[in-house]
């Protein structure tokens, strides 16, 4: 009588043991020797190496992929949202140097719909392969009254390691180095709310086809973010990297000085990559200032690689890093100058 009324209510606790224990099949794919106690105990235990050097040192980063959910409850694909936070927490946790260790998520929903978390945590495992670590367990929180009936939150915490001699960041980055971007698949997680707004505002939907491109919306939406693992993996073996800025909520413009001194500036050529056909359509759309678009999304670069010019010049003959402009002395306010 009790779990009857706690389903009238909207929890099903056999629904929701259903699919964790799928979840945890599929993040057994993921498990690596380290792992000591994973999805299962009230929390996970993981062994470092006896390998690790010294100096050795734990890097944390926290995300969420925000309203881009709600793309994916609309068009009814959610595997890539799985791949979507895996990646983004890689590239954050990536940005300091670090290989990725393992991954915890937080999935919350009015009610839990088993083939839909099924899909994000096929999207997760298979990212957590991707990048060489293990899915080691989170929370699945049905909250009815607080998210609506097929509504979902996903967040996620990833662990990686490095070595304090080793960590990349601004202090390392000097007058003269080279700003290296790579590029983005879209939107990755950031400017969802804006374009679901536009949307709303001109009572289009997610299949409309927008002006010079040449798939439906919601399917350029739901590209999943892309991981950076393996292509700074590349540029470390072209040379020294000083530091990586991985580019997300209010774009370039705000989150490249976090990986600069006060003291130094970028500057950079929008001219030397093709923004991508989506951005331009979007801005189109709504007819969005220059500089929003340029706070708001990506812009075609979903990390920005600070490297002295000897590691640039190395890379010349790979067509994934491209040449953006260069870290200078700063004169006046602007931590970015845009040409």
């Amino acid at each position: 009588m009790e779990m009857s009324q706690y389903a009238a209510a909207g929890v099903d606790r056999s629904r929701a043991q259903i699919a964790v224990a799928r979840v945890a099949e599929l993040a057994a794919t993921t498990h690596l020797p380290s792992l000591m106690a994973g999805i299962g105990p009230f929390a996970a235990v993981w062994r470092l190496p006896d390998s690790l050097p010294p100096g050795s040192t734990l890097v944390s980063s926290t995300d969420s992929v925000g309203t881009k959910t709600k793309v994916a409850v609309a068009v009814g694909r959610h595997r890539g949202i799985g791949q979507d936070i895996v990646n983004h927490c890689v590239n954050d946790v990536l940005t300091t140097g670090a290989t990725p260790l393992f991954f915890l998520d937080y999935f919350a929903t009015g009610r839990i719909e088993p083939d839909v978390l099924e899909q994000i945590a096929e999207g997760m495992a298979e990212a957590c392969r991707n990048a060489g670590c293990s899915l080691v367990g989170g929370e699945t929180a049905e909250m009815p009254g607080v998210y609506g009936i097929g509504d979902y939150d996903l967040a996620g915490f990833l662990v990686g390691t490095t070595t304090v001699d080793e960590l990349l960041g601004p202090q390392r980055v000097r007058d003269g180095d080279v700003l290296l971007g790579i590029a983005s698949t879209g939107l990755h997680t950031n400017g969802y709310s804006l374009v679901r707004h536009l949307l709303a505002e001109r009572e289009l939907d997610f299949s409309v086809v927008l002006e010079g491109t040449e798939r439906p919306l919601g399917e350029l939406l739901l590209v999943p973010h892309r991981s950076y693992l393996a292509a700074i993996a590349d540029l470390r073996e072209a040379g020294p990297v000083h530091a990586l800025a991985h580019i997300t909520g209010g774009g370039i413009v705000e989150n490249l000085p976090r990986v600069l001194p006060a003291e130094l500036a970028a500057v950079i050529d929008t001219t030397s990559w093709q923004v991508p056909a989506l951005f331009s359509a979007l801005r189109a759309l709504g007819e969005i200032a220059g500089d929003e678009m340029w706070r708001t999304f990506n812009m075609g670069l979903g990390m920005i690689c600070v490297v002295p010019p000897a590691t640039a010049e190395a890379t010349i003959p790979d067509p994934q890093f491209i040449r953006i402009g260069e870290v200078t002395s700063r004169v006046g306010s602007d931590r970015v100058i845009l040409r």
